[in-house]
């Protein structure tokens, strides 16, 4: 009788499908690295394609634009005035995702949940290995049975069984709490200038834990601030569609709505994030603003100091995302993170998502004042 034969497994070739989805993620750095013009990542694409030959006889880039606009990816729609090709919120979902995969893409993400682990003990919906005496308030699912019956037995004798009080014990429940985070990006000219496109990055990290704290801290919130010369919030719908300005660098706006901001949440843990490649060289004063371009000017330095101060009174730390390495620089953010008793990391853009993951997840284990 002939038994089972193996062979090696050749699945199928599926061109459109593949080819699709390779062409999509392609695309979805070009969105973001467009601002979001659809038109412009497209044409980036064709340019691509005629140079390292992306697409087939069988599938082409007009293949794909028309599987764009079947699947729900981009839309012809009217803005501002204007008709053209839009992204849809199905793209702005989906590039939210790929930003959390590429950054964080070790972290498995859960459906359930929401809070933030903490050293102390109370009520929370996961147990752990500490068992304790019953205590009056604790829950009846908190009671461990096999510990609570040997107890009786021991205590009152095996011929008549009795359970008291006094021989129950419990299983403890982890306390959980929320967080309040506020991410500030720079959206100074320097984000762009010297060849090194540094904005693009801040955009992916910002949407990476956008995604996160949507899908595994949904009970946590999360703001957006740019600044420039100003400091405004944005949706983080818009965060693909975020350019860089002519602007200098207003650390003091940022830092002010964002304090603004986090006084506002009920919540005790606060934490703000602050991605930038340079100095504060800008200062609003009244309706006129103070600028210094060559930066480190007193008057502008020991305003963001005294903002330092003002968070650390607050208990809301400032981690600083310096994407630069000049000493002056360096300097700088070490008496701003002393001031604040926050962090700094000195990161190149490829090591800035990293950073962001482990000081998110270390400030979830900070204790809860």
């Amino acid at each position: 009788m002939k038994g089972h034969l193996f062979s090696k497994y050749v699945p199928a070739v599926q061109v459109g499908n593949n080819t699709f989805e390779q062409l999509l993620n392609i695309f979805k750095q070009l969105l973001l690295i467009s601002s979001g013009d659809v038109s412009s990542a497209l044409a980036w694409l064709s340019q691509l394609d005629r140079q390292y030959n992306l697409t087939s006889d069988a599938y082409g880039i007009g293949d794909f634009f028309d599987d764009l606009k079947k699947k729900g990816y981009i839309a012809e729609e009217v803005r501002d005035g204007q008709k053209g090709m839009f992204m849809t919120p199905k793209a702005e979902k989906s590039i939210r995702t790929s930003a959390l995969d590429e950054i964080f893409g070790k972290l498995k993400r859960s459906k359930s949940g929401g809070n933030h682990h903490t050293p102390h003990m109370g009520t929370g919906d996961e147990l752990n290995s500490e068992i304790r005496q019953y205590q009056f308030g604790d829950a009846l699912d908190q009671i461990a049975m096999t510990e609570s019956i040997k107890n009786a037995q021991v205590n009152h004798g095996i011929g008549e069984f009795r359970l008291m009080e006094n021989d129950l014990e419990v299983v403890e429940r982890e306390q959980k709490t929320t967080t309040s985070t506020v991410v500030m990006i720079d959206i100074s000219h320097s984000m762009i200038l010297y060849g090194e496109d540094r904005i693009t990055p801040a955009k992916k990290v910002a949407l990476a834990l956008a995604e996160l704290i949507r899908t595994r801290y949904p009970k946590d919130s999360l703001d957006i601030i740019v600044f420039g010369n100003d400091a405004w919030q944005i949706q983080i719908k818009d965060l693909p569609y975020l350019e860089v300005g002519p602007y200098h660098t207003n650390t003091v706006a940022g830092l002010e709505l964002a304090m603004d901001i986090l006084r506002r949440k009920k919540t005790r843990n606060k934490q703000i994030f602050m991605i930038t490649d340079g100095k504060p060289t800008c200062l609003k004063e009244g309706i006129k603003y103070y600028k210094n371009s060559f930066g480190l000017d007193r008057k502008i330095i020991n305003k963001t100091l005294t903002l330092a101060a003002q968070c650390r009174k607050l208990n809301i730390p400032v981690t600083t995302f310096m994407i630069a390495t000049d000493p002056y620089l360096k300097e700088f953010v070490q008496n701003f993170t002393q001031i604040n008793n926050g962090r700094a990391y000195y990161s190149n853009l490829e090591g800035l998502g990293g950073f962001v993951l482990e000081d998110f997840q270390r400030n979830r284990r900070k204790n809860v004042k």
